[in-house]
């Protein structure tokens, strides 16, 4: 049995950003960070196409827009202070339909009430920028908008924690979470972590960690994979930075767009499809557990009432290649099947309430020594540094009253 003072499940970046928090602000505590996979970053963060985002799309005031705002900026200052390549290519947001000019309006009006560097471009301005997005009426341009690989965030900030003397353990599956006067003990697969305070961040498996403590969670995970395409090399040219649809405000994605990554290649996705596990990173993988929580779920039985026609979109454009370039099309004309190659997928674990509502903003579920972070979706890499911020705040509130 192993014993420190605050234990953190979950090494993807909101985690370890959060132990990183942790150590600056109270060196002399000692963190365990919990990690299931063998290496660190393997979900979420690992599979994230290495956006910055700007906090553009999300509602002023709220969680995400605060966080992502700040984020960010924290984000930028680490990169540039470790030597870790980033650059702010920019992005477009564009109309194809002029029935997209009322939401356009609305999206930059919001970017701007977020202090975004944001502005409407004619498409002349459009295909200076991008000169393949030729169906583009008019566009949005966000030049802060940057691309980073994420992976190597967490892996410098593992780093950094290891030379401060806390611990990263991999291979630890939570299984059990035991409170005690004083005191909680997690035990995992390969031993007992006993801790006086715990922070939850794991996740696509956020609620079942949240159970395991509080027996009930607010919210329900549910997985959506992204599948995506890349650009053979012949096709990088097609796209200089980030092009982006005009999103539904209706529904929680962004729509099918191009990223320029930093290793320098074109990523084209993703699609939101129900994954039949939570870690259902092929059409094949599936949880028969996992799946009939889903399934049996009141809230999601509601979503599904609500969005079917979406879902069925989503569904063909992943059984049919055909379909997802042409979504793709509608946004560069000139991309064809063959420039397309397969990519790894990845899982958004989008939280959802009984009564169906997608939990649309960062959310927590606290207890005496727990923090959980219940909703931590796009743009939590972005955000995290500011996020991990937020839950030490909550903590000193826990350690004060312990």
């Amino acid at each position: 049995m192993a014993t420190t003072d605050i234990l953190i499940i979950g090494g993807g970046i909101v985690g370890l950003a959060t132990a990183r928090a942790i150590s600056q602000r109270y060196p002399d505590r000692h963190i365990v960070v919990l990690e299931k996979e063998s290496t660190l970053a393997y979900h979420q963060t690992g599979r994230n196409s290495g956006v910055m985002h700007s906090g553009i799309y999300y509602k002023p005031n709220s969680l995400k827009a605060i966080n992502c705002r700040v984020g960010k900026k924290m984000m930028e200052d680490f990169c540039e202070e470790q030597g870790i390549e980033h650059r702010m290519v920019g992005k477009v947001i564009v109309a194809t339909d002029e029935r997209e000019f009322p939401i356009m309006d609305n999206l930059l009006e919001r970017g701007k009430a977020n202090g975004v560097n944001c502005e409407m471009i004619s498409r002349e301005r459009l295909l200076e920028l991008e000169p393949y997005v030729t169906s583009g009426l008019k566009a949005i341009h966000v030049p802060e908008s940057g691309i980073v690989d994420y992976r190597q965030v967490c892996e410098r900030l593992a780093a950094l924690l290891q030379a401060a003397g806390h611990s990263i353990v991999t291979g630890a599956e939570v299984t059990e979470i035991i409170e005690r006067p004083g005191e909680l003990t997690v035990i995992t697969g390969i031993g007992e972590f006993t801790g006086a305070f715990l922070v939850n961040c794991a996740g696509l498996h956020s609620d079942h960690v949240t159970r395991m403590s509080a027996g009930e969670a607010p919210a329900q995970i549910i997985p959506f994979r992204g599948e995506y395409f890349e650009l053979k090399p012949e096709a990088w040219h097609l796209c200089n930075a980030l092009i982006y649809p005009v999103p539904d405000p209706n529904f929680p994605f962004l729509g099918v767009h191009f990223t320029r990554m930093i290793s320098g290649g074109v990523e084209c996705g993703p699609n939101a499809v129900l994954a039949f596990a939570r870690e259902g990173y092929h059409l094949g993988d599936v949880n028969g557990r996992e799946l009939w929580e889903t399934l049996s779920y009141p809230g999601f039985r509601k979503l599904a009432g609500r969005y079917w026609k979406m879902g069925l979109g989503e569904i063909w454009r992943s059984a049919n290649k055909g379909a997802f370039v042409n979504a793709l099309q509608r946004l560069i004309p000139d991309i064809q099947a063959e420039y397309l190659e397969e990519a790894p997928a990845g899982i958004r674990a989008q939280a959802l309430a009984p009564d169906g509502a997608l939990l649309d903003d960062f959310a927590y579920h606290e207890s005496a020594r727990i923090v959980n972070v219940i909703n931590a979706p796009s743009p939590a890499a972005t955000s995290a540094l500011s996020i991990a911020e937020s839950i030490v705040d909550k903590l000193e509130d826990h350690f004060q009253v312990a």
